[in-house]
């Protein structure tokens, strides 16, 4: 399975189903982006409805 960091974008090939920080690449993109959400970075702005679009996962 191949994916691509959120935090910094690095792709990473051959990863197993059980990666432990899938979907980031290591423990320091987790933990970053740990920090981004409870620093206040990241926000979500409006109640999430049952009728709102999300993209999938990238799992190419």
């Amino acid at each position: 399975m191949k994916i691509r960091c959120p935090s910094c974008r690095r792709e990473l090939k051959n990863v197993p189903a059980d990666f432990p920080h899938r979907p980031f690449c290591s423990n320091r993109c987790k933990m970053a982006d740990l920090a981004n959400w409870l620093d206040e970075n990241y926000r979500i702005t409006r109640p999430i409805g049952f009728d709102d679009d999300f993209e999938p996962p990238l799992t190419h």
